[in-house]
């Protein structure tokens, strides 16, 4: 088995992800428009790297002889990649341009339904569980989980970790969803407010 290049591939997938993901956390809280609107752009980069990264593991890996894991250990964090790139990036496409109508100006302050867009779910959750999901693969990767369907049975110990492993990042995309759900619910109502505070000035002047 290749592992060594099987390890830098998924490596540098989880990389790409990973770093994603801690962008994508901080994207609500930038200072102004212009920046927003760079954290958007190199988002998008970074989910075109790691949608390279997807392409590029079966096409090295088919070009080193002997057998490979990689492909089957980048099938674990496909799934959230792909919510990414059909979803993800198209409400990240609407936080750039949102953000690039304000950034004529250097120190124009973020409006709050534009914070509320770039805390949306599909944006900062499904990178940060592709990143996730990227680093549980390492270990397939590595060989120190037989493949599925290799006929090579897998060790009580391995075994055991490998449950725990996902266990734990059932648990984790669980805990990453309902706090960029939580996040999302906690800026939206900031977007209504100016539109409250109009309704009470007016009926005031209308008393």
């Amino acid at each position: 088995m290749n592992t060594a290049v099987d390890v830098i591939l998924i490596g540098a997938l989880a990389a790409v992800w990973l770093v994603a993901g801690l962008l994508a956390d901080g994207l609500p809280a930038a200072g102004t428009a212009r920046l927003m609107r760079r954290r958007a752009g190199l988002l998008a980069v970074l989910a075109g790297a790691g949608a390279a990264l997807f392409v590029a593991v079966p096409v090295v890996t088919a070009l080193v002889p002997g057998t490979s894991a990689a492909p089957t250990a980048a099938l674990i964090p496909a799934v959230p990649a792909l919510i990414v790139l059909t979803s993800g990036l198209r409400k990240l496409s609407w936080v750039r341009r949102g953000a690039g109508a304000f950034a004529t100006a250097p120190q124009a302050p973020v409006p709050p339904a534009l914070r509320a867009a770039a805390a949306h779910p599909l944006i900062t959750a499904p990178l940060q569980v592709t990143g996730l999901a990227a680093i549980v693969a390492l270990p397939l990767a590595a060989g120190l989980v037989p493949l599925p369907g290799s006929g090579v049975p897998a060790t009580t110990g391995f075994a055991g970790i490998a449950g725990i492993a996902i266990t734990v990042m059932a648990l984790a995309v669980v805990a990453i969803g309902i706090r960029a759900a939580l996040r999302h619910g906690r800026l939206a109502p900031l977007v209504l407010a100016p539109i409250d505070r109009a309704r009470e000035r007016v009926r005031a002047g209308v008393r």
